[in-house]
């Protein structure tokens, strides 16, 4: 039998056990009677752990409470070999809409697809990563909330071990099935281009709600040094997203300045941030709340 826990539980107790030895790895892989490579196998939940051996931890009473079920051995396999889709999480699949538009612009700035499909168990999941403080309420309030909309499943956050991160991490293989589907592939961005579709740049409702979700995570609203007036600034290191995200700013009639060191814009004039205001505006907090003290 194998003993299927919820996610990063597998991690955690094998770390709290083998903490709890004062052994080496290979010290406590013989102590539980089996191979370095399969204890590091169960470690990084590429398999799930045997019952056997879970019952050998001194710590596996207190992780019973976290079992989402018992496996047969073989429990993955039809006929053929191939990984049964019974477990796959399902999900409602979204129509083309400003909701989902925002929900690109912000996978796209501050976003993650992950596809690990070489793992027996695989790893599949959207992830959005911003500031533990300052992005606190627009992650779990806004961010959260939008993607258990659109897909109809549960996310979840946690908080970085050493970093000021909070992360939002929406786990399923139809998900990431979803995006690379419509072109967003899992992966480093950057290397695949990743950009905005041509269904959101050709509908200026689209276009302005992708360019908000690039704006609340990749961009910046702030008072100049020592002057009484204040400036957007858009970051992205991708000069196809920055040329994009640029060019959609005009085509909206805004005036921007030209891309600077291949990795930056901004809007100055007060006319034309009222604009960008009043027809993109911001749903992150931690901008609006500043804008608004402005008009």
């Amino acid at each position: 039998m194998r003993i299927w826990l919820e996610k990063g539980k597998q991690k955690e107790l094998i770390e709290r056990e083998k903490q709890n030895s004062n052994l080496s790895w290979n010290e406590f892989a013989k102590k539980l009677g089996i191979k370095f490579s399969k204890l590091n196998g169960f470690h990084y939940e590429e398999t799930l752990i045997e019952e056997s051996v879970f019952n050998r931890l001194k710590l596996g009473p207190d992780f019973k409470k976290f079992i989402i079920k018992k496996l047969e051995e073989g429990w993955g396999k039809v006929k053929g070999g191939k990984l049964s889709p019974g477990n796959t999480k399902q999900i409602t699949i979204p129509q083309k809409s400003e909701e989902l538009a925002e929900f690109w612009g912000i996978l796209l700035g501050d976003g993650n697809i992950n596809r690990t499909g070489s793992y027996k168990l695989g790893t599949y999941n959207i992830n959005i990563t911003g500031h533990r403080v300052l992005d606190k309420d627009y992650l779990l309030n806004f961010v959260k909330p939008l993607g258990e909309r659109l897909f109809g499943i549960k996310g979840r956050f946690f908080y970085a071990k050493n970093a000021l991160a909070l992360r939002i991490v929406f786990d399923s293989r139809k998900i990431v099935d979803f995006f690379e589907k419509e072109g967003f592939m899992a992966g480093d961005k950057i290397k695949n281009q990743s950009t905005i579709p041509t269904w959101i740049k050709e509908n200026p409702k689209f276009l302005a709600a992708c360019l908000r979700g690039l704006h609340d995570t990749d961009g910046t609203f702030y008072k100049l040094t020592n002057q009484n007036s204040f400036q957007i600034g858009f970051t992205n290191h991708d000069n196809a997203l920055l040329r994009d995200t640029q060019k959609g700013i005009i085509s909206l009639g805004i005036g921007v300045s030209n891309i600077m060191n291949n990795q930056k814009y901004v809007i100055t004039k007060k006319s034309e941030i009222e604009k960008f205001y009043k027809s993109i505006g911001f749903s992150n907090s931690k901008h609006l709340n500043k804008i608004k003290k402005l008009f």
